[in-house]
């Protein structure tokens, strides 16, 4: 299974350096409180290194529901 990553955007992009603000609409976010989920790539990971000061990442696992039969 891929895993994915949940990214939600925690502090404001104002007064932030303009590649700073660059990844951040990249990443999918342009509102605080937003979350998106992207696939995990070491390019994803280059760019929550960019910005991880501002963000939240979450790792889960694409698919959801486990096989737990009764």
């Amino acid at each position: 299974m891929k895993k994915r990553l949940k990214i939600t955007l925690l502090r404001s992009p104002v007064a932030r350096q303009p590649g700073q603000r660059r990844t951040l609409r990249a990443l999918g976010l342009t509102k605080i409180g937003q979350t998106v989920e992207q696939e995990d790539t070491p390019t994803l990971r280059g760019m929550i290194k960019v910005v991880d000061f501002m963000i939240k990442v979450e790792e889960c696992v694409e698919g959801g529901a486990s096989d737990a039969s009764a």
